[in-house]
């Protein structure tokens, strides 16, 4: 049987995006099939040389780089100069795809804005990913993802109250913006097999993260609910829905209904709780919540988390120990799943992510790694027609 197509397979994308938000969101359809011709600087983006590792960064393979830029062709040009901006136009006449994240104003500068792009090629879309959009009081200022976090709302409902605010552990906002442009993209290439046309994608990154953040809106437009910070505490706001010290370490108890909550306390052992009025309701286990955390975490106390998250889970109240992600990825589901890929390298077998979620035809995929700067540049012109001596000279020149 012959294998399915991923869904993307003959879809070209020019990827001037850099750092985050931006080639992670053309990774999701390189993972899908597309052709993503990654556009850099003669020196390579920052992103290569993040400072986690001297020794990846010093070979222009930050560990964060090859984690979403996998799948990718990888091409080099000055963008200041004229014949830069000849291939330019070449790749998006033959493209269907353009991605990019700069300020405001700077590709139009180029010359290879979404004006000058589409009347080279009518069908092309042209997605900009920007802090707050192309229109506003705000267009034209930066947008980053720890000044995101802080403006959405994001920061002001994470954290405890005794603390202050918090933010998230990792770049949520660079993540969710890239991948609310990856659905965008899909979107209009979808409309275009009705219409014919391309178009102009505007996504914000600080609007992307609203739109995650939906239901805490509609908390306040609708009921005039202010959110505050509760920590560990779920959204249900159970008492039983919180962060909760066992023997070794913490448990995440996940016990929102009355079924969970008396599995909970059966596993627990601590069945008196079913006779003590403090206790006979979720109205007066939130005005008892002291006694009642006092109460969990005594018999908590007499194993280690992992331990209970595997009984507890047994008996119906869903729980969790805290788990790094080197615990994570070796965890029994994940193999199960093959949620890791391993991709073969000059530097020996690397396990890294794919999609997150599986398609029962022509699914995501991790073909190749990252590639070295420029490293499909002679190729990539080959297609254009440059021949060995007209690369020569481009290279001479200092345009590619």
């Amino acid at each position: 049987m012959t294998e399915a197509k991923r869904p993307f397979e003959g879809v070209r994308i020019l990827d001037f995006t850099q750092v985050l938000a931006g080639p992670y969101g053309s990774f999701q359809l390189a993972l899908l099939g597309a052709d993503v011709i990654k556009v850099e600087r003669r020196e390579g983006e920052d992103m290569r040389r993040t400072p986690l590792s001297r020794e990846w960064a010093e070979r222009g393979m930050a560990p964060s780089w090859l984690a979403i830029n996998g799948n990718k062709r990888s091409l080099t040009l000055d963008l200041q100069k004229p014949a830069a901006v000849e291939i330019i136009k070449k790749l998006a006449a033959e493209a269907d795809v353009v991605m990019e994240n700069f300020r405001g104003g700077v590709m139009d500068r180029l010359g290879i804005g979404y004006q000058a792009l589409s009347a080279v090629n009518p069908r092309l879309i042209y997605c900009c990913i920007s802090g707050f959009g192309q229109t506003g009081p705000s267009s034209n200022e930066a947008g980053y993802d720890g000044k995101i976090q802080a403006m959405s709302g994001i920061m002001a409902i994470t954290g405890h109250k005794e603390m202050g605010p918090t933010r998230a552990g990792f770049a949520v906002c660079d993540v969710l913006s890239g991948m609310t442009a990856a659905f965008a993209v899909s979107s209009a290439l979808f409309q275009r097999t009705h219409t014919g046309q391309g178009q102009f994608i505007d996504v914000s990154m600080l609007e992307a993260s609203l739109a995650f953040l939906s239901t805490q809106v509609a908390d306040f437009t609708v009921a005039g609910h202010r959110q505050e910070q509760f920590g560990n505490q779920a959204i249900s706001r159970k008492v039983t829905a919180n962060l909760f010290k066992a023997k070794d370490s913490h448990l995440l108890l996940a016990v929102n209904d009355e079924k969970q909550f008396r599995a909970l306390i059966t596993t627990l052992g601590c069945t008196e709780v079913f006779d003590d009025p403090r206790f006979a309701d979720w109205f007066t286990r939130k005005e008892n919540e002291a006694a009642l955390r006092e109460i969990i975490e005594k018999a908590l106390a007499s194993d280690d988390a992992k331990s209970w998250e595997k009984r507890l889970n047994a008996a119906g109240a869903p729980s969790a120990s805290i788990w790094t992600v080197e615990e994570i990825i070796d965890h029994p589901q994940i193999a199960a799943r093959d949620v890791l890929q391993t991709v073969e390298s000059p530097y020996g077998p690397m396990r890294l992510m794919g999609s997150g979620f599986k398609l029962a035809h022509g699914g995501g995929k991790l073909d190749t790694l990252a590639p070295p700067l420029g490293a499909h540049t002679d190729a990539i012109l080959g297609e254009l027609g440059y021949d060995e001596r007209a690369i020569a000279a481009l290279r001479s020149d200092g345009v590619v």
